[in-house]
């Protein structure tokens, strides 16, 4: 995806947070249906610079650009999609361009997330890999789909004809999508935005859990029953031993951590006396 920092990635962190909430208990062909909705707004916000400043205006509060959000999209997006784009407008972005690439990034995972319900993460991954490199070889399809002369409907069609019968429904949607928002970057350069995407979402779908002794496979199913009903998805537990914990399990998700352990209850202690 395109670098962004200062507010704008502290903003994304949240926007992400906001968006496992809409996500939570959804189906995998309602996360899909997200995915399409903010794409749909992705794609006003690369059309259109003043709608990118409103958004993003530091001089209007968070419930007037909400407002306007749910007049400009309450009656072509689901209400999931209204409440999520009316917390991305909430949040403070470096440049209004920040604010389109933020969308793009949580359009992929909501898609990602799908994937990740009807179990075709690995294979959505893999696919996306393998079109990286088709692209790499050949350069007939690389031109088609990276020329501006090419009208977007017709890159649209190349990308069903060649892949609908092959690649899984993630994967196609993703590839159409990609198509159809390139916002004037070479097909390259989308797919690596998507990519990069795609493996924040998948990182959030993988729990490395820390415990001071190895876990039976009731306490395994257990926690990742937990841990699945937390996240809104089927998530996938990594379990690492580490005496240093005292007891308690340690979980992180990505950059979230869940810290239950004994040893950083007894450091939070220890530093609340001395202060």
């Amino acid at each position: 995806m395109a670098l962004i920092g200062g507010s704008s990635r502290q903003s994304l962190a949240s926007l992400r947070s906001s968006l496992d909430g809409a996500l939570a208990g959804l189906s995998s062909k309602e996360s899909s249906a997200l995915s399409a909705d903010l794409f749909t707004a992705l794609a006003a916000l690369q059309s259109s610079v003043g709608l990118r400043r409103a958004l993003t205006d530091p001089a209007r509060d968070a419930s007037s650009k909400a407002q306007l959000v749910s007049e400009l999209f309450g009656k072509s997006v689901s209400a999931h999609a209204v409440s999520v784009l009316g917390a991305a407008a909430g949040l403070r972005w470096s440049s209004p361009a920040d604010i389109a690439t933020a969308v793009e990034q949580i359009a992929v995972e909501s898609e990602v997330a799908s994937a990740n319900g009807d179990g075709s993460l690995d294979r959505a991954e893999d696919e996306l890999f393998a079109f990286s490199r088709l692209l790499i070889q050949e350069n007939e399809l690389r031109q088609a789909l990276n020329s501006p002369q090419t009208p977007v409907a017709n890159k649209v069609e190349i990308v069903k004809a060649l892949f609908a019968a092959k690649y899984a429904p993630a994967t196609l949607s993703l590839l159409t999508h990609l198509v159809q928002n390139l916002a004037g970057r070479s097909i390259e350069s989308a797919l690596e935005s998507f990519s990069s995407a795609f493996q924040a979402r998948r990182n959030r779908t993988v729990a490395l859990v820390r415990s001071t002794v190895a876990l039976s496979e009731a306490q395994r199913a257990r926690l990742t029953e937990v841990l699945t009903k937390q996240a809104g998805q089927p998530v996938h537990i990594n379990v690492e031993i580490d005496p240093s914990l005292v007891g308690g399990l340690a979980v992180r998700f990505a950059d979230e951590l869940i810290d239950g352990s004994i040893s950083t209850r007894l450091a939070n202690a220890r530093r609340a006396v001395a202060l």
